[in-house]
């Protein structure tokens, strides 16, 4: 395959509300979109970086360095034999995966796209839906999220993930938890404790959740091993795991009983793909998580979750849960807690170039 274009945009879409974690917030996204085009057609992704670099060093300012200046000028007129090489030429480049992952998965698609395949069946795919759950932000008032709680319910969403942080957190869960007493429940710290506040998540570990998601730093794969030996539930690793080899040594160290796999944080597909193996063989469940992504990075993930050891709601809600207008067609509905899995050749599902132009804040391309 040889890539003979690219063109890469940045566009500003708006959150239908505010989506707050323990580090920080959004009311506004800014996206990174590659269309990559090769002799058997074209193939759209997207970068999952975050505007601050509270979940990640990477943000769009860093992707778009890292993609204009050094990866993309390598790749456009190159053959490669296979997706999973396009990156060979830039192999040297330490980090920046989000960047990365933004090509690789791209020329996923485009082989499909050339296979006349869903990228599903490309990866290997069996599911025609998955279960899919739904992440809460932090609210200002118990109230406020109880409600949330309530309506996502009531939608079906398989999976309540509740965002916690140092001072909300105990009290709130219960009272979610009192509230909605079979509900299936999980919280994610996203990194803000630290072992000295033991005695507080040991709280969280009496109240039936279905994990507790990187409660500690994503560098202390040891500090989670010590925690989760004084826990009963389970310890979802997330920001820790950024390869293969961070997963082989969590499962090894004992640092977790569940992964959260993200296609954009580990560099793609191909790393994915390991990942998925190496849990799979050792019994260990994944789920795949969500980065607030426009439908683009949401068929991505759909995609990655139809494979067999994703055996929890991943975070792939509606489209219109985050956007009041989508830039795919059609927009990603789900059905009883279950979310179709595209079917059509690449993605499967269409990319409204008109809304992608009338949401363009900047522009980058190159030709072979």
């Amino acid at each position: 395959m040889k890539i003979r274009e690219v063109e890469l945009m940045e566009i500003h879409l708006r959150l239908i509300e505010r989506f707050e974690i323990s580090t920080g917030g959004w009311d506004q996204r800014r996206v990174l979109l590659l269309r990559m085009e090769s002799e058997d057609g074209e193939a759209w992704s997207e970068c999952v970086a975050a505007e601050a670099p509270n979940y990640s060093y990477e943000t769009p300012e860093t992707a778009w360095h890292i993609l204009t200046e050094y990866v993309l000028p390598a790749v456009v007129g190159s053959e490669f034999q296979g997706p999973g090489a396009i990156l060979e030429p830039v192999s040297w480049i330490r980090g920046h995966p989000m960047a990365m992952a933004t090509v690789e998965m791209g020329a996923w698609a485009l082989e499909a796209v050339r296979k006349d395949l869903s990228l599903a069946a490309l990866l290997g795919g069996s599911r025609q839906a998955v279960p899919v759950g739904v992440s809460v932000g932090l609210q200002g008032t118990d109230d406020e999220l109880l409600k949330q709680v309530e309506d996502r319910l009531a939608q079906g969403y398989k999976k309540i993930k509740l965002k916690i942080k140092p001072g909300r957190d105990v009290a709130m869960v219960r009272k979610v938890r009192d509230a909605f007493p079979h509900a299936p429940l999980m919280v994610d710290a996203n990194s803000s404790y630290t072992l000295a506040d033991v005695a507080v998540l040991k709280e969280l570990d009496g109240m039936n959740l279905m994990m507790l998601e990187q409660p500690l730093s994503f560098e202390d794969l040891r500090d989670h091993a010590l925690l989760q030996a004084q826990l009963q539930t389970p310890i979802c690793l997330d920001e820790s795991i950024r390869g293969a080899g961070d997963t082989l040594l969590a499962l090894e160290l004992g640092s977790g009983r569940i992964i959260n796999i993200k296609p954009g944080r580990v560099g793609g597909f191909t790393s994915s793909l390991k990942i998925h193996d190496l849990c799979a063989e050792r019994n260990v469940p994944v789920w795949c998580g969500g980065m607030l992504e426009a439908g683009i990075g949401r068929a991505y993930n759909l995609a990655l979750a139809s494979l067999p050891n994703f055996l929890l709601p991943g975070d792939i809600s509606e489209s219109r849960r985050y956007w009041a207008e989508d830039v795919v067609e059609p927009e990603f509905v789900m059905e009883e807690g279950l979310m179709p899995v595209p079917t059509g050749s690449g993605i499967g599902v269409r990319v409204r170039r008109d809304r992608v132009e009338s949401l363009t804040f900047r522009r980058w391309g190159m030709k072979a």
